[in-house]
């Protein structure tokens, strides 16, 4: 059921309705998720992550309000929730039910049509691709760049090994920056089809910033997925990190009113 109504929420919405944290709870850690379904419609709740999906189908009819009604009633402490693409019904839900809107994150696109600049990498480093032995040097340098990020810096060796077990992952598009056997840096790529790539997660140890490597791994990153044949990339980034958008928008990044998340608190 939760396949099908997501499946039929994204053909007609554009954007998918779960992201991958709640996929990878679904497959691997299922006695965590908390379910209500109702008239094609379903509610998750992983830890205080709300995920509310209603068929096309059976919009409009109050399924969505009956659901959260069911849920806050289930459990009345703080939610947090994604609308993926902003969606005008997930807003005015927000509205009726005391949902703050709190966070926005931009997608970004660039065709791989556009020439890309040379690859210019510091002096003294190598960006290479992941080796199995890198694995605690990722996961420290990712602690320290993301350590104030809520979900990507609750990355452990667990969750790593699971996102490393995703059909999608490909080693040579994890690049690391490596000075000596120290990593600085990395830029993990994803390729969800044959015509779409992602610029998934750029991390950079605080300790290495001012180096420019920020840059060079993402341009790294490009480089691979336009040899991979992919037509057009994507990437994540929240709205107010000036200093992330114009660096994406200097390597030929765009946003649309349309491609934005809203996060919801309450």
């Amino acid at each position: 059921m939760i396949d099908d109504i997501a499946a039929a929420a994204e053909a007609a919405d554009g954007a998918a309705p779960l992201d991958e944290a709640t996929w990878l709870a679904l497959r691997h850690h299922p006695e965590r998720v908390r379910t209500w379904e109702r008239n094609r419609g379903f509610a998750l709740v992983i830890g205080s992550e709300l995920t509310l999906v209603v068929h096309p189908d059976a919009r409009g009819r109050g399924v969505g309000a009956g659901l959260l009604d069911a849920v806050l009633a289930a459990r009345p402490g703080g939610l947090e929730a994604w609308s993926h693409g902003d969606h005008p019904a997930a807003a005015a839900l927000a509205r009726s039910h005391r949902f703050a809107r709190v966070r926005e994150l931009w997608v970004m696109r660039r065709p791989s049509s556009s020439p890309l600049p040379q690859l210019r990498v510091p002096d003294g480093l190598v960006v290479r691709g992941y080796r199995p032995e890198d694995a605690a040097e990722v996961l420290r340098v990712n602690a320290a760049a993301f350590a104030h990020h809520p979900e990507q810096g609750a990355m452990d060796a667990a969750s790593l090994a699971e996102r490393m077990a995703e059909p999608w992952f490909d080693p040579a598009g994890l690049l690391l920056a490596t000075e000596g056997e120290r990593v600085l840096g990395f830029h993990w790529t994803k390729q969800h089809s044959p015509e779409l790539g992602e610029v998934y997660v750029v991390g950079i140890d605080p300790a290495a910033q001012g180096r420019g490597l920020g840059k060079a791994l993402t341009l790294a990153g490009l480089h691979h997925l336009a040899g991979l044949g992919v037509r057009e990339v994507l990437l994540y980034v929240e709205s107010d990190n000036a200093p992330a958008v114009a660096v994406y928008a200097g390597l030929g990044f765009t946003h649309a009113a349309g491609d934005t998340h809203v996060r919801y608190r309450r």
